[in-house]
């Protein structure tokens, strides 16, 4: 990752890319162009480079007719969702969307049981 400040004439500066946490929120689900979708706190964003932490594979979701849906209510069937353990921290290359979470869709995501095989 790329640093995320910048020192001109001894004034540091905060790169705009560092800003899109606060942009976004804390909580985001993220599509990517091959690695599929994943939910998670984001950390940092460069390009379509994308980190989150505490983050879970959204393999499977019943209750929610599009992720821009399940961002803003999370899911009706969690019983029926196959939402992976979280992982401490992913790095996610090809981030074609990032869809910002509301705090129910969050409560909801994080209530999905894990599923195991």
């Amino acid at each position: 990752m790329k640093s995320k400040t910048i020192k001109i004439d001894d004034v540091e500066y905060v790169k705009k890319d560092s800003l899109m946490a606060e942009k976004f929120g804390d909580y985001v689900i993220v599509r990517t162009l091959s690695a599929g979708v994943h939910f998670g706190h984001l950390s940092e964003k460069s390009g379509q480079e994308v980190i989150l932490k505490d983050a879970r594979r959204i393999w499977y979701w019943d209750g929610a007719a599009s992720l821009s849906q399940m961002a803003v209510d999370g899911v009706s069937k969690p019983e029926n969702c196959k939402f992976p353990v979280a992982v401490p921290e992913i790095t996610l290359l090809q981030a074609i969307e990032i869809i910002p979470c509301t705090q129910k869709a969050v409560e909801s995501i994080k209530g999905v049981p894990i599923w195991e095989r």
